[in-house]
């Protein structure tokens, strides 16, 4: 089995050990580097090329937001997991903005740490959906963008279910929400990602409020 490679990014020495030694207990999981700083984290993964990254927000010479920045515009970039100690966080929706796959608390759960990484590795990247979408309620004062006209070519039903998971509704609550099957409106999902070029259910989240359709 191929393992997911991860890489782990915090100023402080005991969160990265902590860190470590969770995701060493996992069998799927394997721990490829440390970076203390977000210019060792772009040097580590330019050079490693890690699935996964989690990535502190606050640290210095260069921070979570910089250095996510600069890995997202590399050709094949890691799905970039931002770390935080807080709730509402306004760094984490600009990180979020950026393209990162979402954020997770530092004190979150180690078994949904352990999941949210798995998830983002599949390409599903649903961790924290709803949260995501508090996020941006409460940081997105900036007016709305024109909806682009790749909106325009979503059918009615695409556009039920996009409202739907923009409220960070997941496929089983639309599901049932719908009278659908999961595997239908996984469907719907992706389709709507492919037509409106985004690349899962936390971009679509954010298009939502940046055009005014959450």
């Amino acid at each position: 089995m191929k393992k997911i490679t991860v890489l782990v990014v915090d100023d402080h020495p005991v969160v990265r050990s902590g860190l470590r030694a969770l995701l060493a207990a996992a069998a799927d999981l394997r721990v490829v580097g440390e970076a203390a700083d977000g210019r060792e984290a772009v040097s580590i993964v330019r050079g490693l090329h890690p699935d996964v990254v989690l990535m502190d927000i606050r640290m210095p010479v260069m921070d979570g937001l910089a250095a996510t920045a600069e890995l997202l515009g590399d050709d094949d970039p890691p799905r970039i997991v931002m770390l935080t100690t807080f709730d509402l966080d306004e760094a984490a929706a600009r990180a979020i903005r950026q393209g990162a796959s979402g954020f997770l608390l530092k004190d979150a759960d180690p078994e949904f740490l352990l999941a949210a990484i798995r998830t983002v590795h599949a390409g599903s990247a649903v961790i924290a959906a709803s949260a995501t979408r508090d996020l941006f309620a409460h940081f997105s004062d900036a007016p709305a963008a024109p909806v682009p006209a790749a909106y325009g070519e979503l059918t009615e039903r695409e556009r039920q279910i996009f409202a739907l998971a923009a409220r960070g509704l997941s496929n089983s609550e639309i599901a049932a929400r719908e009278y659908l099957s999961e595997a239908t409106v996984k469907t719907h999902i992706s389709r709507i990602l492919t037509k409106l070029a985004l690349r899962d259910r936390v971009q679509l989240v954010v298009f939502a409020f940046e055009h005014g359709l959450a």
